[in-house]
């Protein structure tokens, strides 16, 4: 699937996120960051992990996150909840990049109205499409299409605007499906995160979670993970040029080993049998690199970082965080100075986190 476009992909999105941002069409919202490393590994893990390096997690406040509304699950309000508005029936020309193919869009290319990173864009399907459903070959055809158009030199990229981005080469791409999963839009859609705009001012210490984590050998498994991570995860490598099929046919395999491990499954004693269309079993995230799928399976969307409550001020929910897909990049934003407080002095605090909101891998049930 090409995009047909006239310019480099991150060109074109560095420009019009520009122009955006200094029109007031978009809202950024800077963090504050800080590199940590994951905590609460048990020690029978930590003895093996001497040759793989520190697991680094970036932890991102951003105080802009306590203002936007909530939609909580326990909203007991007697009165009705006004009709949530599509972003991605009729976007707005201010935030539309592209439609495409050319002669009969069936995807567009959408700059996040509210981004903490910048030129953070969104790829969504022109028609309504659950996002809840099972990911279809053109969707991830599409996916990987700006993946590789992102880093593709062949188009013009003379006289590219200044942009806080810099990175012309690498995208990090992610899908949060099901209730469980983060997701705030109900129309399908796949984001993606230039990984040089992430690393901009983490500095070299930090990587993408999902590099991490193929870079470890895959062993007996058919899947590559990382031990010291507290959640459930399967990775596989993507071919060159891969074909659409081949691109579906490595997700589904992925969605099943997610599907079985909510089952308490393990992957090499065979993979359950599911459809291949409509509904998804699970909540989960995906991630996508030219290089990597990945996925990990949710229980729960929120989790709870122990704070001072009284010390939290008029913070709605103080505690809560909600995590979505961008934990397999390896970032986690906070809402509450309280919350990043804590984070910062406890390290361990994250590691409970992350195994709260996934399935917990093998060793580490017990944090």
């Amino acid at each position: 699937m090409k995009l047909g476009l006239s310019e480099n992909l991150s060109t074109l999105v560095a420009r019009r996120w520009k122009a955006a941002k200094d029109g007031g069409h978009l809202v950024f919202s800077p963090t504050q960051l800080s590199i940590i490393t994951t905590g609460g590994i048990p020690q029978t893990v930590t003895q093996n992990l001497t040759s793989l390096g520190p697991l680094k997690y970036q932890l991102r406040f951003c105080p802009a996150l306590a203002m936007k509304p909530q939609d909580s699950k326990n909203n007991t309000s007697a009165q009705p909840k006004p009709k949530k508005v599509d972003p991605f029936e009729n976007p707005s020309p201010d935030l539309l990049i592209a439609s495409f193919p050319p002669r009969d869009p069936t995807h567009a290319l959408i700059l996040n109205k509210f981004p903490v990173i910048p030129d953070h864009f969104i790829l969504s399907t022109r028609a309504w499409k659950a996002q809840t459903d099972i990911l279809e070959t053109a969707d991830l055809a599409a996916t990987h299409e700006c993946l590789r158009a992102w880093g593709d030199k062949s188009a013009s990229s003379q006289n590219r605007p200044d942009s806080s981005s810099t990175s012309t080469d690498r995208l990090f791409a992610f899908f949060n499906s099901g209730e469980e999963s983060g997701a705030s839009q109900s129309h399908r859609h796949i984001q993606f995160l230039p990984v040089e705009a992430m690393r901009s001012s983490a500095g070299d210490s930090w990587k993408p979670l999902i590099d991490f984590v193929t870079s470890q050998p895959r062993n007996r498994s058919t899947f590559q993970s990382h031990p010291s991570l507290p959640f459930t995860h399967f990775a596989l490598p993507l071919p060159p040029n891969p074909a659409p099929e081949t691109l579906h046919s490595i997700y589904t395999t992925l969605y099943r080993a997610a599907v079985g491990a909510v089952q308490g499954l393990d992957p090499r004693d065979g993979l359950p049998s599911v459809a291949d269309h409509g509904p998804s079993a699970i909540s989960y995230n995906l991630a996508m690199t030219l290089e990597t799928m990945m996925i990990v399976p949710r229980r729960s969307e929120t989790a709870h970082v122990p704070v001072d409550v009284s010390a939290a001020g008029d913070i709605a929910d103080p505690g809560l965080v909600s995590l979505n897909g961008t934990i397999l990049a390896g970032t986690l934003m906070v809402k509450a100075e309280a919350e990043w407080d804590v984070l910062r002095a406890q390290p361990d605090v994250l590691g409970r986190i992350l195994r709260d909101v996934g399935v917990p891998g093998p060793g580490h049930a017990s944090l």
